[in-house]
């Protein structure tokens, strides 16, 4: 992993304040989205802080990453809670696409060291599972899906992901881009 550039230190700085605060609160939670992927060897991302946290323990997440200086923001969706450390948004997902955190999104997990904090970091198949049905009419942009599988495709069990997406028609046309690109093999 390169030296990362002024903005990415400020959104793993920001990563690194959330999961101390969530540490120190004993609430339990996953690093997900593009840090997750970034963690594992993926392009960086410009995007914000993902973390996964079980439904009962949302609030209670985001009033620790308040006491830590943040602040809350309550958004419309009712699937993530939010907070900004200064410009950096770091979400709280509860219910994403996909199905709510649980236990097994947990277990799945693992635990990795991330800009030298130890955390669990969700798996690819969970992270890309959820980009793949969060794809809409509205929101198509296959971008962020299409440099994961570039950069991490010997790391995904595809299997899995394409069963957990089966009913998707974006995500049936990911797939035929991954075998058309040559990226990942049609199943």
């Amino acid at each position: 992993m390169a030296e990362p550039d002024p903005d990415f230190e400020e959104l793993l700085d920001a990563m690194k304040k959330a999961a101390g605060a969530l540490r120190e609160a004993e609430v339990p939670f996953v690093l997900g989205g593009g840090l997750a992927c970034w963690a594992r060897g993926a392009p960086k991302t410009e995007h914000d802080v993902d973390f996964l946290v079980r439904p009962e323990d949302a609030e209670r997440a985001q009033h620790a990453l308040v006491d830590a200086g943040m602040r809350a923001e309550k958004p419309p969706e009712g699937w993530l809670l939010k907070a900004y450390d200064g410009d950096v948004l770091v979400d709280l997902i509860f219910h994403p696409q996909g199905g709510p955190v649980d236990d097994e999104l947990f277990d799945r997990a693992e635990d990795l060291e991330v800009y030298a904090t130890r955390v669990k970091v969700a798996a690819l198949e969970d992270v890309l599972v959820q980009k793949l049905l969060a794809l809409s009419e509205q929101q198509p942009d296959y971008s962020s899906v299409l440099e994961i599988a570039r950069a991490l495709r010997e790391q995904v069990d595809w299997e899995d992901v394409r069963a957990r997406t089966e009913e998707s028609p974006f995500a049936k046309g990911y797939f035929t881009l991954l075998d058309e690109l040559e990226i990942v093999p049609a199943g």
